[in-house]
């Protein structure tokens, strides 16, 4: 499935890249046997038999007042990347959301949980040796607590996707520097989920008594219902990032809310639940 209605409100999905990864590149303790463990209500939908977690990277479409809003643009194409498997890559991801019915230069606003590489990528798209806004005719929607902190920050795996896809937009006069409860429009709105990135922020949706969230990265994939508490490699402050998906998952277990996983394999949504002290997460 990739699209969705809640209310008044459409959400559609365009998938960058999708796949069955060694979970211990995110998160230590998902190792094959500890994923193998889960397999009763992870296996087939978000991990393999051999005990792969299956993740994808993808945006969502937000349809909402007349107002047309992408919420994180994945990797992006030309981009230089460390991670061999990100490196120049040369996807049809603008193509896809032409399929479902958008063109750049329809987008009204771009929405960034968060500045890192996989979430900033499409920002920007090179044209005649230049990074350029990929959205022109959009208002980027960045945190302000987050653009403080990553736009100084010196490590080179951070720097390259700031400098390429995220500072062009700033310097083009083309962002707004919120703050984590920002409303776009009267049903979309930002929710401040702090610890993966100083100023991670996640995305609400409410039409007509129905409700969703987008978690953004506050988790990777649905084992850390589970095990909130496990280690993620990529979070900056772990004990505040573990604090918030214990808290997010209390908030939304058995709430109704509809729940994106910004990295969760296909379907991507589903609902939480409290099994016991902790908690699980089916597709729906």
């Amino acid at each position: 499935m990739s699209e969705w209605k809640i209310g008044d409100v459409t959400i559609k999905r365009i998938i960058e890249t999708e796949g069955a990864w060694k979970g211990t590149w995110i998160l230590p303790s998902a190792t094959a046997e500890n994923v193998r463990k889960e397999a009763d209500w992870l296996c087939p939908v978000f991990s393999n038999e051999e005990g792969k977690l299956r993740m994808s990277i993808h945006a969502l479409v937000i349809e909402s007042q007349g107002k047309r809003i992408i919420v994180d643009t994945c990797i992006g194409n030309d981009k230089v990347r460390s991670n061999p498997a990100w490196n120049k890559l040369k996807l049809p991801f603008l193509d896809d959301l032409a399929k479902i019915g958008h063109r750049p230069d329809q987008i009204d606003y771009v929405v960034c949980t968060h500045l890192h590489v996989d979430h900033v990528g499409w920002n920007t798209r090179l044209e005649n040796g230049k990074w350029v806004p990929t959205f022109n005719n959009a208002r980027y929607i960045l945190g302000g607590t987050e653009w403080d902190y990553w736009s100084t920050f010196d490590g080179a795996d951070m720097r390259d996707p700031v400098e390429d896809s995220v500072r062009p937009i700033v310097e083009q006069h083309k962002a707004d520097l919120v703050d984590p409860t920002h409303k776009i429009t009267s049903e979309v709105w930002l929710e401040p989920t702090p610890g993966h990135t100083p100023g991670h922020m996640s995305v609400r949706i409410s039409s007509k008594g129905k409700d969703a969230v987008i978690t953004g990265d506050l988790m990777h994939h649905p084992i850390q219902c589970k095990y909130p508490e496990w280690d993620d490699g990529f979070d900056s402050d772990g004990a505040l990032a573990k604090k918030t998906r214990r808290a997010f998952c209390v908030k939304y277990a058995d709430s109704g809310v509809l729940v994106f996983g910004t990295h969760f394999a296909t379907p991507s949504a589903g609902k939480i639940t409290r099994v016991g002290d902790s908690f699980r997460f089916a597709p729906a």
